[in-house]
């Protein structure tokens, strides 16, 4: 079953992450991309833009109504996701604490509507 491991964190918290910390922190996300490639459990993954690159999109009375940013204030905001592909919910749950994001923000675990 596929997941999508949705990955939350206060983005402002990057700014003042030392040089170090970052580094850190992108080695600890090599080594777990790698591992959940290994396990033949990955099938996509990317690190989003910060959220004022983002534009939100609604259709109201058929008008196409664009606002820059987000489309709510968060503590945390999406920072990237990984799709897996495992047996069960355990097992995304298991990869998912596996993030290091998860140390200081939060992973939603959200299961693929498969038809």
């Amino acid at each position: 079953m596929r997941y999508l491991l949705l990955i939350n964190s206060d983005e402002s918290a990057y700014e003042s992450m030392s040089e170090a910390d970052m580094g850190r922190l992108m080695a600890d996300y090599g080594t777990f991309t790698q591992e959940l490639q290994a396990a033949g459990a990955m099938r996509d993954a990317a690190r989003l833009q910060p959220t004022p690159t983002a534009t939100t999109v609604r259709v109201r009375d058929g008008e196409t109504l664009t606002t820059d940013g987000p489309f709510a204030e968060t503590k945390e905001q999406l920072g990237g996701y990984y799709l897996i592909d495992v047996a069960n919910l355990d097992e995304a749950i298991a990869w998912a604490k596996k993030i290091p994001t998860a140390r200081y923000g939060s992973v939603e675990v959200r299961p693929v509507w498969e038809e």
